[in-house]
């Protein structure tokens, strides 16, 4: 098969032969149509995460080889299925799950591949993703029918929309009249308000530093919106919300973002960080106990939140989120500009007649 590849971590993708998976046992194997492209593709192409405090982790140095396909937000026709592959037929369209663990630790079993304790086998890190014409996922039940859901979107569920699911559900329940702040209105904070309001949630406060990100906020369903761009607070917060906040779920997590979250906590509150951009938090552990506050570390889902996720998009529950397709081809110009924060919403790459 050929795809677009990291040969090099930095350098620029390069359309390559790569090799042909081989199907076997309960495999199931399935041709692109779409693929998302999202931070983390872009963490893989540098090859590092940043953990703050100039701590890094390089992917090398866990095992990720090159050249690899990236992309992880798959929308696919299956193609050939092992002969242990029960319930899937050749023909049909899926969304993968994509953060497929080793199979064999507790949280594997219990179907929370994303708590894997062993070796995982991440589509578009361990294996090759999206950005390649074909992959392959070791059991049917990493598939989910996306039914009527336009592909491009349906394939975003994958990341973005258990991302947001799963950072959701840690705050919830929540009154409706309780004011939940999102950090960052790229596509997963989008996907979040979606989420909030398949909920019920009223009170939802998005923050952004650039205009276009927020004015689609607003018209995703936020009830108000901060501009971050300059001396982002917890005041700045606080205020738009109209007092403390039950909950702050911050998608970029600089040391600013998840600052200005925390601070604006009520007692009791609760914040998630899920983004990764390699900031750093100080907590007080007696300011812990005084003001009872909880902090998550929330990272994607569970097999299951993708099927709930998608049960919820063919339900009519979610709003979907704005979608920019582009052509294979312009994989390296997608990266750049999501870099550059040029995207709303998610961006897709697809063969343009799908």
């Amino acid at each position: 098969m050929k795809g677009w590849a990291v040969v090099q971590n930095e350098a620029p993708l390069q359309y390559i032969e790569l090799a042909d998976p081989e199907v076997a046992g309960s495999d199931v194997l399935l041709e692109v149509t779409h693929c998302g492209v999202c931070h983390s593709d872009l963490h893989f192409w540098h090859g590092v995460h940043s953990l703050g405090g100039g701590r890094v982790i390089r992917l090398k140095d866990n095992g990720v080889t090159l050249p690899r396909a990236p992309g992880h937000e798959v929308a696919a026709r299956v193609v050939a299925v092992g002969p242990d592959a029960q319930g899937v037929a050749v023909g049909e369209y899926k969304v993968v799950y994509p953060w497929i663990g080793c199979g064999l630790c507790a949280p594997c079993l219990a179907e929370q591949d994303h708590l894997c304790l062993g070796a995982r086998q991440t589509i578009g890190v361990r294996h090759d993703g999206g950005f390649g014409s074909l992959v392959k996922v070791p059991h049917p039940k990493y598939l989910v029918d996306y039914g009527d859901i336009n592909p491009g979107l349906a394939a975003t569920y994958a990341c973005s929309g258990i991302t947001a699911y799963s950072a959701v559900k840690k705050i919830m329940p929540l009154p409706a009249e309780s004011a939940v702040v999102l950090l960052g209105a790229g596509g997963l904070g989008l996907a979040a308000i979606s989420m909030l309001r398949a909920f019920g949630h009223e009170k939802i406060i998005s923050v952004d530093i650039r205009q276009d990100k927020l004015d689609a906020a607003l018209q995703a369903g936020a009830s108000a919106v901060v501009d971050g761009s300059k001396d982002l607070s917890a005041q700045k917060i606080i205020d738009a919300a109209g007092g403390p906040v039950a909950a702050a779920i911050d998608f970029v997590n600089t040391s600013q973002t998840a600052e200005a979250g925390f601070n604006a906590l009520r007692k009791g509150g609760t914040l998630v960080l899920v983004g990764m951009a390699g900031g750093e938090l100080t907590i007080s552990t007696t300011g812990m106990i005084f003001r009872a506050l909880s902090v998550y570390g929330s990272g994607v889902g569970s097999p299951q939140d993708l099927r709930d996720v998608m049960a919820m998009a063919r339900d009519g529950r979610l709003q979907p989120t704005p979608v920019e397709r582009f052509a294979r081809n312009a994989a390296n110009e997608v990266l750049e500009r999501l870099e550059r924060g040029e995207i709303t919403g998610r961006a897709v790459l697809t063969d343009m007649s799908c």
